[in-house]
Order: structure tokens, then sequence, then C-alpha cells
């Protein structure tokens, strides 16, 4: 399904869709302070493949929403990605050089610059989303707000960073792997996809919970699969450093289940994952076929 033609062709004009709107959202390099500016660029522009915008679109495609709205409200959960990843990197937290093939942030400019970097794309992001959608109502627009809002902070990435910083050198159950990624990574894919649904016509509460059960499944496979090809890919490939999470002595999926294992728990969450979307009929498809994409990356 990841591979079909019409499939790879809308990924592709939703990227560059993405690529297009992000530039124009982000500051003017060329206004002060410049240089704060031009950082917040080469932290977002021009790298990544884009996952959480996907996942905006197909979600937001299911209810009608506009495209116009789906590209602000994309941008803001990728700007909160981003930002994240600016942190990250930091020599306090995962000490790394590369991202998405390039220096990272605090690499090609310096740990301050990052540092506001990170607290401004955040900002950003906000900005964003708390500016009227058309044909979206108050308090549609607010649960997306605070959705996005809950997604980024202690009960979810943020949370699920601090686990994982006080979980380096530890045994951890699979439970407390999988509490840990569905704070660290699967809440703001969660949040992709609800902010999506947020943007069009109402769901029902059950079409609601099944959808949420859709993304907290596929949130937590891409962890899986992160940690799949942190083992199985070279740095050049990856686009950042390899092994890393060996070599700090980081809890995994392929540590606590072994290799074979990992890629068959993946491929059960995105089975179990399509089952969330049974009733949703041929609109659900671009939402399949991103599920699939995501656990076929390695495998």
């Amino acid at each position: 399904m990841a591979n079909d033609t019409a499939f790879v062709g809308w990924m592709s004009r939703v990227q560059q869709d993405m690529e297009a709107a992000l530039a124009g959202l982000l500051p003017d390099p060329a206004v002060a302070p410049q240089r704060l500016h031009e950082a917040m660029r080469y932290a977002v522009l021009e790298g990544g493949k884009r996952v959480r915008p996907l996942l905006v679109f197909a979600a937001g495609e299911l209810v009608g929403a506009s495209a116009a709205n789906l590209a602000r409200v994309a941008a803001a959960v990728e700007l909160i990605h981003a930002y994240s990843l600016v942190h990250d990197d930091l020599p306090c937290m995962d000490d790394d050089v590369l991202r998405r093939g390039k220096p990272t942030c605090h690499v090609a400019y310096d740990e301050a610059t990052a540092l506001l970097v990170g607290d401004a794309l955040q900002t950003l992001a906000f900005d964003l989303l708390a500016t009227p959608l058309a044909g979206v109502d108050a308090a549609a627009q607010l649960a997306m707000v605070k959705t996005l809002a809950h997604a980024s902070g202690h009960a979810g990435m943020a949370g699920g960073q601090a686990i994982d910083l006080a979980s380096v050198g530890r045994e951890l159950s699979l439970p407390e792997l999988e509490f840990m990624h569905l704070l660290k990574t699967g809440a703001l894919i969660r949040a992709s996809v609800l902010l999506g649904a947020l943007a069009g016509q109402p769901l029902s509460d059950a079409e609601t919970e099944r959808l949420d059960h859709f993304a907290k499944r596929i949130g937590l496979a891409f962890q899986v699969v992160d940690d799949v090809l942190d083992v199985e890919v070279d740095t050049a490939t990856l686009g950042k450093t390899a092994g890393k999470d060996a070599a700090n002595n980081k809890p995994t999926y392929v540590s606590l289940m072994g290799l074979a294992e990992a890629k068959q728990f993946a491929r059960e969450l995105r089975d179990d994952a399509f089952d969330a979307l049974s009733g949703f009929g041929a609109g659900a498809e671009r939402l399949k076929a991103l599920a699939d994409y995501i656990v076929a990356r390695s495998f």
C-alpha cells in the first residue's frame, strides 16, 4: 500500500506544499534578530519526511478539512517537532552532532542560539494555531490548542524525554518502555491525527476514539521502527548518528525484545491500527497507507 503510485504522488505533493508553507510562515532572516531567524529556518527547512504533517493531512481529508487550514495546522505540529529535535540534540540532553544529514543546530550556530530557536519555534507554533481558521468554530480551535499543548508538555513529549533521560543505564519492563514512548514520540503523532480531524466536520465520540486508538498504535510503531533503524541502518542513510542508543546504554525495543521480535511487534501494532480504521471506509486509505509507510521504513 505504501508503495502505491497514487499514494507516493500524494505524499510528495504534501511534502512540497509543507516546505513552501513553512518557508512562508517562518520569520524572514533579513529581519532582526537575523541570527535567530536564520537558525530557526536552518532547523526546520530542507529536512525530514514530514510524517506528522502527512498525518494531519490524511486525517483532515477524512473529515473534509480545507487544504489551507490543514497546512497551517500541520505547520504548527512540525514546528513543535523541530523544536524538540533542536533541544534533544543539545549537550545537556542527547548531545548529538548530526540531524537530518547536517550538523545539529547548536553545532551550526551555538548552544544559546539553539536554545532560543527551540523556544521561538514552540511559541510560533501556538501563534499559528491560535490564528482563526476559516470555517472552524472557536471551540474546535481551542480544542486544537489544548491538544497540541497537552502533547508537547509534561504529560506528553517533555515528560517522555524526562523519563528517557532518567532511564539511561536502567532495564525497563515492556510496559515502562511503552509508557515512555507513548509520551516522548507517540504523543505528537497522536496529536497530529487528532488535530487534522478537528479541522473538518465533527466526528462522533466513537469515531474519535477509534481514530485516537489508530494514532496511539501507529505512534508506538514509529518508535519501534526507529529503534530497529538505529541498529540496522548506517549514519549516512539515517541522517543522524546510528548506534547511539546502544552506545549510551539506553533501553530500546530491540534491547528488550530482540531485533526479530521488535520487527514483528511493529507489524502487530500496524495491524491493530488498521483494525481501528475499519469503520471509516475508503476515506481512511491515506491513513492506512501512512501506517504501512511508517512500518515499512526498514523492513
